[in-house]
C-alpha cells in the first residue's frame, strides 16, 4: 500500500502541469474527470446541509473539483484546477471544451495541410485572447466545404479572456497570440505574409483565434448581486437575521438588513459603475469597418471584428484608431499613443525593414517581435493621425495580434483580473475573527452544558447557544470597517486624488518608500533651451544663448537642428517631442509638408522642407531685367530637404534624417542623441579632447545635453538607396557639431515635499529614463541626496567571452562637504551591543537600466543590498521600473509609486499605492489618480492612508470590545438563566454601537506626517496589550458589579411584585396583576450589568477614538464627541431617574445607582490610564516602538529628529530587552544589520565585483550589501 500510496503521489507530481511560464500568471495545473458517484453524494450532501455545502464549494474551487472529480492527465481532463504560483496561492477551475476543426495549426493552409498532427513552429502557442470557438456553425461550414480533410477535436479551455489550447508536441495547454508564434523573420513577414489571406484562410484563422474584440461585458445586476451576497460575512448575517427573527428579535435584524441593503447596493454601483467607464473606455471605436487586401490584391471592406493574425490591412489616409496591433509593411504613419504611454506626443512609424528589398543584404534579419520592432508597429487603440504614402501603394500592415492578445487587451485584462492584494491588516482580520469564533464556541459549550444541567426547553438552549456566537462575532463588522474608507476616499476627493481601489487606502499607511519619475514629475513636463555650445575644428566655442543669428543661418549647426527632429504639423500646428518643439523653436526657421495632393503628382513621397526666415538671410542682389525670375529665385532659395529619417529609438540613443539641400546633388546626414552615444560615432579628431569634461560640467548642472552631428555623404548614394540603406551605414564617421543644452525645471512644490518625506523617515527613489549624471544632478538639486553625501554608480557588465559578469564600482562626483557621519540609532537589536555600533558615512547608489538587468540576472543577492541604497535609477524601460518595484517589494518595503502616466504603468499598478499625475487613459489601471499635477499629493495620500488605517484598527478594536463586552454580561446572566432584553439589546446595538461607529471614523488625518508608521497588523504587541488590557478591565468591573449587587442588603430574587426603591404597599395591587417574566428578563443583576456595560461601551470608544500623531484630536470630531455626550447624558438621566423608556430595567435603590456611579468612574479611569500612560507612553515608546527604520540609518537626506535615544533610558531598554534579542522582521532591516557591521561594504571605488558561476551557498557574488 506504501508502495501504491508513492507511485499514485509521484504520477500526481508528474503530470503538473505549468502554465504561462515565466509570466505573471504563471499556474501548476491538474486534470480532473467528473465522477457521477462523486456529484450524486455531493447532490445529498448540498441537500442534507440546507446548501451550505454548495456555498462552501462555491468558495473553495479545489475542494468543489476534488469532491466531484478523479484525477487524470491533463490531455484527458474534462476539468481542470489551476493554482498560481505567486506568493498568493489562489486556485482556480475551468471546463474543457471541444472543438471541430478542419485541422489542428491556425497557419497552415488548408489547400496543402494533411491530417496529421501539426508540428510547426506555431505549435508553441503563448499568450492571451478571447476566442469564441464554442458555436460550431463556421467550423461544420468549414469542414463541409474541405470535406477531404478528416475533421478534428481541439480541446481547450477559457480562463481570464484568454483561450488555452491544448498543443499535442508541448503536452501541455498554451495560449495562441498571433503572427508572433511562428518566430519568422523580417524578411519572411515581408514575403510570406505581406500579400493576404483568402476568405477561407481567415474564416479558419478566426476559428482560432476568435473575434477580434476586447469585449468588456458589464455583468448584470442579478449577477454582481449573487456574487455579493454569497461573501461569507453577508452570509453569516443573513444567518444571524434568520436566528434574531426566531428569537423575535426583530428590530435589530430589521436594522442589519437595512444596513446589508445599503452596503450592497453602495457595492453593486461602484462595481457596475467602474465596469461600465472600462467598458466604455474599451468600446469607443472598438468596432469599425476596415479595409483588407485579399492574396488576390482586392481590396475588400469587412468589419474589424473579422480581423484575424496575417490579414493585410490598408490604413486610411485620414487616420483611425487601430482596432489590432499591426506592422507596417508600406509606408509611414504619424501615431497618438497616449492610450499606452500616457505621452500625447505624436510618433512616426516606418515600415518594417525588408533585408532582402535591396541589392545587398544590409538590415540584419531578426525575428519579428512586436517589442524589438515597436517603432514599426501600430499598436490597438492607438491613434493614427496621418499616413505618408507612395503614389502606386497604399499603407499597409499586416495584423499580428488581435483581442485580448494586443498591447491594449494586455492592459484591459490586467484591470479586469488584478493580482490580489497582500496586506498585513487583513490577513490578521480573518485570524481575529476566528479567535472570536473560538471564544464564542467556548460560550456554546458553556451555555449548552449549564442550559441542560437546569433543564432548559431544547428550542431554547438551541437559539441562546447559537445567539452567542451572533453576539462574539459582530455581524455589523463589515458595514462598520467600510464606513472609515469611505470617509477616507471622500477626504481624498476633497483634496483632488481620485480612487479606484479603496481598500488601497489602509494600504498606503505604510507607505516607507516612494518611487518618483523625474520628467513630469519632479520637474516640469516642458524643456527649456538654455544655451548651444559649437564645435568647429574640434575644439568648443564659448557657450552661446541661441542660434538664432545671421551668422550662424547656413551653418551644419542651425541645419541639423532645424531638421533632425520628428516634428509634424497637426492641422497646421506643429506637434510632437516637447524636446523637439524648443529645439526648432529656436532656430526660428519654417516647417513646410507636402498635402497628399502634391504628394499624387510625384513618385514617391514629397519631401518635408525646411527653410530660414527672409530676415536672417543675407540680403539679395538687385535681380536683372535680363535674368530669368524663376531661374533666379531657384538659385538664391536656401531650403533643406528630408529624404529619409531614421526615428529616434531609444534602445540605440539617437535619431538621424537625411536631407538635402535644394540645388545641391549630394545629400547630408544629420544625427542627434544622447552625448556620449553621438561622440562614439564621430571622427575622434572632430571630438574635442574635454568634451567629457565639458559634458560632465554641464548634466551635474542639472542641465540636459543633446549633441548633434553632421555628415555628407556620398555622390553615388541616389534617393532608391537611401530608402534601403541600413542607418548603421548612414551613422559612422559623422564629424562633431557640438551641444545643445537645454535646462529642466523643477516644480516648486518637489523640494518641499521630499523634505516632508525624509523629515517622515521615507525613503525617496528615483526611476527616470533619463541620463544618469543628470538624474543624479536633479536629485541632488531636489534634496533627494544631500550635497555631502557620497554617490557611488555600479556599472554592470555582462558576460562575454567565457568571462563571469562584472560590476565597477567608481564615485559620481566628490561631495562637496565632508561626508556626514551617520549615527545608527540604539534600537532593541543593538541596545546590549553598545561597542558593535559604528558610525559611517551616507552613501547612495545609482544605476542604468542596462546594470540594473546585468545585476538582477547575475548578481541576485547583490540587487536586494543594492536596492536599499540605491537612490538613482536612470535610462529605466517600463518593464525595468515594474521589476525594481517587485525588488523593493522583495524586502519589505511598502512601495508607493508617482509617475506622470508616461510608461509607468507596470510600476503604477505593481506598486502598494501607485498615484498617476495624468489623468489620460493610461492610468485607468493606477489606484489613485491626482488632479494636482504636482507630488504635493504623495503625502496627502500617506496621510489618509495612515489615517485610515487608525481608524480601522480602532473599528476592529472597537468591535471586538463591543462583542466581547455583550458576550461577557450575556454568559454572566446564563449564570441565572437570564438574558438581555430585547429592547436592551436594540438600545446597545443601535443606539450606541452603530451611532460610535459611524462618527469615530470621522476624525479626519493629522496635518503633519510623522516620523512613525502605525502597525501593520492586528497581530502586533501593542494592539493585542490594547484589547486585551481593555478585555480584563471589563471583565473585572462586571463581573465584580454581578457580585456585588447580589452581596447588598435590599437584594432578593427579583418578581412583579418586588419593590426595592419604595417598601410602601400601597401599589402591591397593581403588581399583583403583572405576568410572570417567561424568560427572567427582568432582575437586578440585569439592570446593574445593563448599565455598566452601556458605559463600558462609551468608555471603550473614547478610549481606543485616538488622535494625534495620525489622526487630528478626536474634539475636532464632533459628530462623535456630541454622540458621546449625549449617550452620557442619557444613560445617567435613566440610571438615577427611573424610567420605563427601556421596558426590561429595574427599579435599584438610590444608593446603589450611586454606587454604580462611582464604579463606572473608575472603570473610565482605569481604562484610560491604562491606555494612554502603560501602553502609549510606556510600552509604545520603548517595547512597541516599531519605526526601525531610522534605526538602521535607511532614510536618506534625513534630518533625523529621533536619532538614538535618550542616556536616561538606556537602563530601562536593556532591562526590558537584553533577556531575549529579536530580530527585526522587515528583510531589509535584517540586511541593514548585517551591513552594518560588513567591513567590506560598501564597495571601494575602482574595485570590480565579479559573479560567482558556482556559488556556495547559493550566493552568486562576493561583495553583499548596504548599511
Amino acid at each position: 500500500m506504501e508502495g501504491l500510496g508513492k507511485l499514485s503521489c509521484s504520477m500526481e507530481k508528474k503530470d503538473l502541469k505549468i502554465i504561462n511560464k515565466g509570466e505573471d500568471e504563471e499556474m501548476e495545473l491538474q486534470g480532473y474527470c467528473l465522477c457521477p458517484w462523486r456529484l450524486v453524494l455531493v447532490g445529498l450532501g448540498v441537500l442534507c446541509t440546507g446548501g451550505f455545502l454548495l456555498l462552501l464549494l462555491y468558495w473553495m474551487p479545489q475542494w468543489c473539483v476534488k469532491f466531484t472529480c478523479t484525477r487524470t492527465t491533463a490531455r484527458d481532463a474534462e476539468v481542470v484546477l489551476m493554482r498560481s504560483t505567486d506568493e498568493f496561492r489562489t486556485w482556480f477551475m475551468a471546463r474543457v471544451q471541444i472543438m471541430l476543426a478542419p485541422g489542428r495549426n491556425p497557419f497552415h493552409s488548408l489547400e496543402t495541410q494533411t491530417t496529421s498532427p501539426f508540428s510547426s513552429p506555431a505549435s508553441s502557442m503563448a499568450n492571451g485572447h478571447n476566442p469564441h470557438p464554442s458555436s460550431d456553425g463556421p467550423a461544420q461550414e468549414l469542414i463541409k466545404r474541405f470535406a477531404d480533410y478528416q475533421p478534428v477535436q481541439i480541446r481547450y479551455f477559457c480562463f481570464h479572456s484568454s483561450t488555452y489550447y491544448w498543443n499535442d508536441e508541448l503536452q501541455n495547454f498554451e495560449v495562441l497570440i498571433g503572427v508572433e508564434d511562428l518566430r519568422v523573420s523580417c524578411s519572411t513577414l515581408h514575403l510570406e505574409h505581406s500579400a493576404g489571406l483568402t476568405r477561407d484562410q481567415q474564416e479558419y484563422r478566426k476559428l482560432f483565434f476568435g473575434v477580434n474584440e476586447i469585449s468588456v461585458k458589464v455583468p448584470s445586476i442579478f449577477k454582481l448581486l449573487i456574487k455579493e451576497v454569497l461573501n461569507p460575512f453577508y452570509i453569516f448575517q443573513l444567518f444571524s437575521v434568520i436566528l434574531w427573527t426566531v428569537d423575535e428579535y426583530y428590530y435589530y435584524a430589521m436594522a442589519i438588513v437595512i444596513m446589508s441593503v445599503i452596503s450592497i447596493a453602495t457595492s453593486l454601483y461602484t462595481v457596475k459603475k467602474q465596469y461600465v467607464m472600462l467598458h466604455d473606455m474599451v468600446a469607443a471605436h472598438s468596432i469599425v469597418r476596415v479595409s483588407v487586401c485579399r492574396n488576390n490584391n482586392d481590396i475588400e471592406e469587412v468589419l474589424s471584428t473579422d480581423l484575424v493574425p496575417g490579414d493585410l490591412l490598408v490604413i486610411p489616409s485620414n487616420g483611425t484608431i487601430m482596432p489590432c496591433d499591426a506592422v507596417l509593411v508600406s509606408g509611414t504613419c504619424i501615431v497618438n499613443e497616449s492610450m499606452l504611454t500616457g505621452e500625447s506626443v505624436p510618433v512616426t512609424k516606418t515600415n518594417l525593414p525588408n533585408p532582402v528589398s535591396g541589392e545587398r543584404l544590409e538590415v540584419t534579419d531578426d525575428v519579428y517581435s512586436t517589442e524589438e520592432h515597436k517603432r514599426h508597429t501600430l499598436f490597438c487603440g492607438t491613434h493614427i493621425i496621418q499616413t505618408r504614402y507612395y503614389t502606386d501603394e497604399l499603407v499597409k500592415a499586416v495584423v499580428v495580434r488581435t483581442g485580448f492578445s494586443t498591447a491594449k487587451g494586455q492592459l484591459v485584462r490586467s484591470i479586469l483580473y488584478p493580482k490580489p492584494t497582500d496586506f498585513k491588516l487583513y490577513r490578521d482580520a480573518y485570524f481575529f475573527l476566528l479567535c472570536l469564533v473560538g471564544v464564542a464556541g467556548i460560550g456554546f459549550i458553556y451555555s449548552i452544558a449549564f442550559s441542560v444541567m437546569n433543564e432548559v426547553p431544547a428550542k431554547t438552549i438551541i437559539i441562546e447557544s447559537l445567539d452567542i456566537i451572533t453576539i462574539t462575532v459582530p455581524p455589523a463588522l463589515p458595514a462598520a470597517l467600510t464606513a472609515g474608507i469611505v470617509y477616507a476616499q471622500r477626504r481624498l476627493k476633497h483634496l483632488g486624488i481620485f480612487c479606484i481601489s479603496p481598500q488601497r487606502i489602509n494600504i498606503c499607511g505604510q507607505i516607507n518608500l516612494v518611487c518618483f519619475d523625474k520628467t513630469g514629475t519632479l520637474t516640469e513636463d516642458g524643456l527649456d533651451l538654455w544655451g548651444v555650445q559649437r564645435v568647429e575644428n574640434g575644439s568648443f566655442h564659448l557657450s552661446e544663448e541661441n542660434a538664432y543669428k545671421e551668422t550662424l543661418v547656413k551653418s551644419q549647426f542651425v541645419a541639423c537642428m532645424a531638421t533632425c527632429h520628428s516634428l509634424t504639423k497637426i492641422e497646421g500646428q506643429l506637434s510632437g517631442d516637447p524636446l523637439d518643439l524648443k529645439m526648432f523653436e529656436a532656430t526660428g526657421w519654417i516647417m513646410e509638408e507636402a498635402t497628399e495632393e502634391e504628394t499624387a503628382l510625384h513618385n514617391h513621397i514629397m519631401p518635408t522642407v525646411f527653410r530660414p526666415p527672409k530676415q536672417l538671410l543675407p540680403p539679395e542682389p538687385a535681380v536683372s531685367p535680363e535674368q530669368d525670375m524663376e531661374l533666379y529665385e531657384l538659385s538664391s532659395a536656401y531650403e533643406i530637404g528630408i529624404v529619409r529619417q531614421f526615428p529616434f529609438s531609444s534602445s540605440l540613443q539617437r535619431m538621424t534624417v537625411v536631407a538635402r539641400l535644394l540645388g545641391e546633388k549630394r545629400m547630408d546626414a544629420y544625427m542627434k542623441g544622447a552625448p556620449e552615444m553621438v561622440a562614439s560615432l564621430c571622427k575622434r579628431e572632430t571630438v574635442p579632447e574635454n568634451f567629457a569634461e565639458v559634458l560632465e560640467g554641464y548634466t551635474k548642472q542639472g542641465f540636459r545635453v543633446i549633441a548633434m552631428a553632421h555628415r555628407r555623404l556620398e555622390s553615388k548614394l541616389t534617393w532608391h538607396k537611401v530608402q534601403n540603406i541600413n542607418r548603421d551605414n548612414i551613422e559612422a564617421n559623422m564629424d562633431f557639431l557640438g551641444l545643445i543644452i537645454m535646462q529642466n525645471k523643477l516644480k516648486t512644490e518637489t523640494s518641499g515635499v521630499l523634505h516632508d518625506l525624509h523629515r517622515a523617515q521615507i525613503r525617496t527613489v528615483m526611476v527616470t529614463g533619463d541620463n544618469m549624471l543628470t538624474a543624479i544632478s536633479v536629485a541632488r538639486d531636489c534634496g533627494m541626496i544631500p550635497s555631502e553625501d557620497t554617490i557611488i554608480i555600479a556599472d554592470a557588465i555582462p558576460p562575454y567571452n567565457g568571462q563571469a559578469a562584472k560590476i565597477t564600482w567608481r564615485y559620481a562626483d566628490k561631495p562637496s562637504k565632508m561626508p556626514q557621519m551617520e549615527e545608527v540609532n540604539i534600537s532593541l537589536e543593538d541596545v546590549c551591543n553598545v561597542d558593535e555600533l559604528k558610525t559611517q558615512p551616507l552613501y547612495h547608489f545609482a544605476m542604468n537600466g542596462k546594470s540594473f538587468s546585468i545585476i538582477e540576472e547575475h548578481f541576485p543577492d547583490m540587487l536586494q543590498k543594492l536596492v536599499l541604497r540605491g537612490t538613482v535609477f536612470a535610462r529605466m524601460a517600463p518593464d525595468q521600473k515594474t521589476q525594481l518595484i517587485e525588488a523593493l517589494q522583495g524586502v519589505d518595503y511598502f512601495v508607493a509609486m508617482c509617475g506622470d502616466g508616461a510608461n509607468d504603468c507596470g510600476a503604477l499598478k505593481r506598486a502598494h499605492g501607485g498615484i498617476s499625475l495624468s489623468e489620460l487613459e493610461a492610468s485607468v489601471a493606477s489606484p489613485f489618480t491626482s488632479r494636482t499635477p504636482n507630488i504635493s499629493c504623495v503625502p496627502n495620500l500617506i496621510r489618509e492612508g495612515r489615517a485610515a488605517l487608525i481608524t480601522s484598527f480602532c473599528v476592529f478594536k472597537y468591535m471586538a470590545l463591543y462583542s466581547i463586552i455583550q458576550y461577557i454580561s450575556v454568559t454572566l446572566l446564563y449564570s441565572i438563566l437570564s438574558n438581555l432584553g430585547d429592547f436592551q439589546f436594540l438600545f446597545i446595538d443601535i443606539a450606541i454601537i452603530l451611532l460610535i461607529v459611524f462618527t469615530m471614523s470621522l476624525n479626519p488625518a493629522g496635518e503633519e506626517l510623522v516620523s512613525r508608521r502605525p502597525p501593520s497588523g492586528l497581530i502586533s504587541g501593542q494592539l493585542l496589550c490594547s484589547v486585551l488590557t481593555q478585555i480584563l478591565i471589563c471583565l473585572g468591573f462586571q463581573a465584580m458589579t454581578f457580585f456585588l449587587v447580589q452581596q447588598q442588603t435590599w437584594y432578593t430574587v427579583w418578581t412583579p411584585l418586588t419593590d426595592v426603591c419604595n417598601q410602601s404597599s400601597h401599589n402591591l395591587s397593581e403588581h399583583n396583576e403583572t405576568e410572570l417574566d417567561d424568560h427572567n428578563i427582568q432582575n437586578f443583576e440585569n439592570t446593574s450589568l445593563f448599565f455598566v456595560s452601556c458605559f463600558q461601551y462609551l468608555i471603550v470608544a473614547i478610549v481606543f477614538s485616538k488622535g494625534k500623531p495620525f489622526r487630528q484630536p478626536t474634539y475636532k470630531n464632533w459628530p462623535f464627541v456630541v454622540s458621546v455626550l449625549g449617550l452620557y447624558f442619557f444613560l445617567l438621566f435613566i440610571m438615577f431617574h427611573h424610567t420605563e423608556i427601556i421596558a426590561e430595567i429595574v427599579c435599584v435603590p438610590f444608593d446603589w445607582r450611586v454606587k454604580l456611579f462611582f464604579i463606572i468612574l473608575v472603570n473610565a479611569t482605569v481604562s484610560v490610564l491604562m491606555e494612554t500612560f502603560i501602553l502609549d507612553i510606556v510600552l509604545w515608546k520603548l517595547v512597541f516602538s516599531r519605526d526601525k527604520q531610522g534605526s538602521f540609518g535607511l532614510t536618506p537626506a534625513t534630518p533625523r529628529p529621533q536619532v538614538g535615544i535618550d542616556r536616561q533610558d538606556f537602563n530601562c531598554l536593556s532591562w526590558l530587552c537584553c533577556r531575549k534579542k529579536t530580530p527585526p522582521k522587515a528583510r531589509y532591516m535584517h540586511l541593514a544589520q548585517e551591513l552594518s557591521v560588513d567591513p567590506d561594504w560598501p564597495p571601494k571605488p575602482t574595485t570590480t565585483t565579479e559573479a560567482k558561476p558556482h556559488p556556495e551557498n547559493g550566493s552568486t557574488c562576493q561583495f553583499l550589501n548596504i548599511s
